[in-house]
This record gives C-alpha cells, sequence and structure tokens, in this order.
C-alpha cells in the first residue's frame, strides 16, 4: 500500500535526520537520505570572501526574503546550464509550498530573493534560495542564479539572517565545492545528530525583515570574522 507523503511526516522526518529527492524532476516516486558524512555550515565559521562582501555592499541586487518562495522553488528546480535535471518534482514542491504557507509542527519553508531592478522594467528574480526550519535548525534544500553572484549574496543574506534569528545549525546535506569555499564541512552522521537534537530542542524565530541597520551589521560582523 502507498502511503502518501503530507506535510506532517516531511517535518517528522526531517526532525529524525532524513530528507527525501526525487530522481528526476518529472519522477512519481521520492527516495529517502541519511548522508554520512554529513554537510553542514557552522554559522560562526561562515567564510565571507572581500570581493562577494563588496557586491553585497554594492546594491546591484535587491534582496528580500519570504517574498516569492513559488517563484523560487520554481527556479531551483528549473533546468540550467550544467545543471539539466533536478530532483526537485511535483510532490517536493508541492509540499515545500504548503509548509511556507501553513507551518506544521514548528516546521516553515523560507526563501530568501535577490532582485535585479530598473526604472524601466519590473524587477527580475536574479537568483535565491530556500530551505526549512525546525526549532533552531534550518535544512537549506536548494538555489539557483540567473546572474552573477546571485545565489552567493542570497546566501550571505540567509546566513545573516539566521544568525539574527538565533538559528544553530545550518544543514547543507551534502559538501560541495560550492559551499566549502563559505566554510562548509563533513560530521559524522553522529555528530550531526547530537546538533540535530539540541538545535531542534531551541526556539528560533525567522527574521525575514530585519531593519536595514541590523542586517547591514550582521553582514559587516560576517565579513570582520572573515578577515585573516
Amino acid at each position: 500500500m502507498r502511503i502518501r507523503l503530507d506535510e506532517r511526516m516531511l517535518v517528522q522526518a526531517y526532525r529524525a535526520g532524513i530528507f527525501p529527492m526525487a530522481e528526476t524532476r518529472d519522477a512519481g516516486t521520492l527516495s529517502w537520505y541519511d548522508p554520512d558524512p554529513r554537510g553542514i555550515l557552522p554559522l560562526d565559521a561562515f567564510h565571507l570572501p572581500r570581493r562577494l562582501f563588496r557586491t553585497v555592499r554594492s546594491g546591484v541586487f535587491r534582496v528580500t526574503a519570504d517574498t516569492a518562495f513559488d517563484r523560487v522553488i520554481a527556479e531551483c528546480a528549473a533546468s540550467a546550464a550544467g545543471r539539466e535535471e533536478s530532483w526537485i518534482n511535483g510532490t517536493i514542491a508541492a509540499l515545500f509550498g504548503s509548509l511556507h504557507r501553513r507551518p506544521v509542527d514548528g516546521g516553515r519553508a523560507h526563501s530568501v530573493e535577490c532582485w535585479i531592478e530598473s526604472p524601466a522594467a519590473p524587477p527580475v528574480l536574479a537568483g535565491g534560495l530556500y530551505g526549512l526550519q525546525i526549532g533552531s535548525a534550518f535544512f537549506g534544500e536548494s538555489m539557483f542564479s540567473r546572474a552573477r553572484d546571485a545565489s552567493k549574496v542570497a546566501l550571505v543574506h540567509l546566513v545573516a539572517r539566521l544568525r539574527l534569528s538565533g538559528v544553530t545549525l545550518l544543514d547543507t546535506q551534502f559538501l560541495t565545492e560550492h559551499l566549502s569555499q563559505f566554510g562548509a564541512v563533513e560530521v559524522s552522521r553522529a555528530d550531526y545528530r547530537t546538533a540535530l537534537a539540541a538545535a531542534l530542542a531551541r526556539h528560533a524565530q525567522f527574521q525575514a525583515d530585519p531593519s536595514p541597520p541590523v542586517l547591514a551589521d550582521s553582514i559587516a560582523q560576517l565579513a570582520a570574522r572573515s578577515r585573516p
């Protein structure tokens, strides 16, 4: 008998340290993953390169959070150069969209968006990312970029917001070369489970729209911590 996955079951899976992925965007089934080792990005050891810090401060992108969740997840699932296929199928997109609009058991999905604006045209969604927060754990799911550095700027803004929110664990699931440049590391399954349990026991309130001076200070602190 096939059991229909719902939002509550999905949140409980993340609480247990497992997460779903589809083989392709058109797949009708999901597989469950529990990597060992596990990728995490320590929030107190985030590395913000100087060039990227200058890009963040330049204002080339207007950055928002939780304003275009469905568009972000659709872009993450879309084909792109070097990434023709996706593990985000319709079931995952629907479940996370629902968790963004209607939190379940303390789990809510969030997005960060980077926009390019011009006086003569509507804003263009140039990059972004999304993930799931439960307690003080944030499970990063996917990111996309349609302009240089857009997804990187979104990641910087995510980390700045998570630090303001009281989040203690940023789970990246796997370690990639892209994430390692920001300080992501691998930990054993046992160590991950210990960190996850501690994070789930704490409360954090996602700061989607902190005041500009507070957000700027949080980003500046990331840059200061990254200096040799």
